[in-house]
C-alpha cells in the first residue's frame, strides 16, 4: 500500500494532480468536489488552526515555525486528521491519497505523522496563483498572524508567501517531488514520466490546457510583488522587466520550448 498527498497553495493548479491520480486508480478519500479535494474539510480547517497556535509570528513577512518541528505533535491535531482522512482509513486499495490545498498550512506535522508517505510539491508561478480567490488568502481565518491589509491581491500575495516559506522551512520528508505546473501542461509527457517513476505506478493522461498558463499576462490587476523574487529565481520564471524594457512575450520558462 503507497499513500501519496499532493502540497501546494489554492489555485496552483492542484486539482490537475488530483484528476491524475484520481484517473489512474488512487482512491483519493470520498466524497471529492470538482477540484479532487477531500470533502468534508472541517476537520482539515480546524486542524490547521490548531497547528497555527505553535507558530511564531516575528512581524512583518517573517514567521517561526520551530514549535512545529519538534516537541509532541498536538493529540487533537492528530484525532482531527484521522477523522478528515477516515475513508482513506477504510479503504483496501492499494494506492490512496488526498489533495486539499489547507494541507499545506500544517505540512510540517502531516509529513511527521506519515513519514513514509509520497509528497508532490506543486508550484505554479504565483502571478497566476493571486489572480484568484481561495479560501487560504486571509491567513487569519486559520489563525495565523500576519500583516493586517485590505488589499485583496497583497493579502493573497502574502499568504502565498507564508506557504511557501512553511514549506521551505521544513525538513524534506523521505519522498518528494517538485513538480512545475506549467511542467504538467506544457510538458505532460515528461513531467508524466517523472511522476510515474517517483510514484512506481502509470499515470493517465488528462485533458490540459494551455491557455492556463501565462494568466497574468492579460491580468489588469497587481500580479506581483518584490517578495516573490527568490521563488521566481529558483523556479525559473519569468521576472518583470525593469522599467522601459520591452518584456519577453514568449519565455522558455514558461512557454516549455525545449530548445
Amino acid at each position: 500500500m503507497s499513500l501519496v498527498t499532493v502540497i501546494g497553495r489554492g489555485h496552483s493548479g492542484t486539482r490537475a494532480m488530483s484528476h491524475t491520480l484520481s484517473a489512474s486508480g488512487v482512491f483519493m478519500g470520498e466524497p471529492l468536489n470538482k477540484s479532487g479535494d477531500l470533502l468534508p474539510p472541517d476537520d482539515m480547517y480546524a486542524a490547521c488552526r490548531v497547528f497555527a497556535e505553535r507558530v511564531g509570528w516575528k512581524g512583518d513577512l517573517e514567521w517561526d515555525w520551530s514549535n512545529t518541528h519538534s516537541g509532541a505533535i498536538s493529540a487533537e491535531f492528530s484525532m482531527l486528521v484521522d477523522r478528515y482522512l477516515a475513508s482513506l482509513s477504510a479503504s483496501t486499495a492499494e494506492h490512496k491519497g488526498w489533495k486539499i490545498p489547507e494541507t499545506t498550512l500544517v505540512f510540517p506535522w502531516i509529513a511527521r505523522l506519515f513519514p513514509e508517505a509520497k509528497y508532490i510539491f506543486w508550484i505554479r508561478n504565483p502571478r497566476d496563483s493571486i489572480i484568484g480567490r481561495h479560501l487560504t488568502d486571509d491567513l487569519s481565518d486559520f489563525g495565523i498572524p500576519y500583516p493586517a491589509t485590505d488589499d485583496l491581491r497583497l493579502r493573497r500575495a502574502m499568504s502565498w508567501k507564508y506557504q511557501y516559506d512553511l514549506v521551505r522551512a521544513t525538513a524534506r520528508p523521505k519522498h518528494w517531488i517538485e513538480v512545475r505546473f506549467e511542467d504538467f501542461v506544457l510538458r505532460q509527457e515528461e513531467t508524466l514520466a517523472r511522476l510515474e517513476e517517483f510514484l512506481g505506478f502509470p499515470l493517465a493522461r488528462i485533458p490540459v490546457n494551455p491557455e492556463a498558463v501565462g494568466r497574468w499576462r492579460t491580468d489588469t490587476e497587481t500580479n506581483y510583488f518584490d517578495f516573490f523574487e527568490p521563488a521566481m529565481h529558483e523556479y525559473g520564471y519569468e521576472m518583470p522587466s525593469p522599467e522601459g524594457a520591452p518584456a519577453n512575450a514568449d519565455p522558455v520558462a514558461e512557454r516549455g520550448d525545449p530548445s
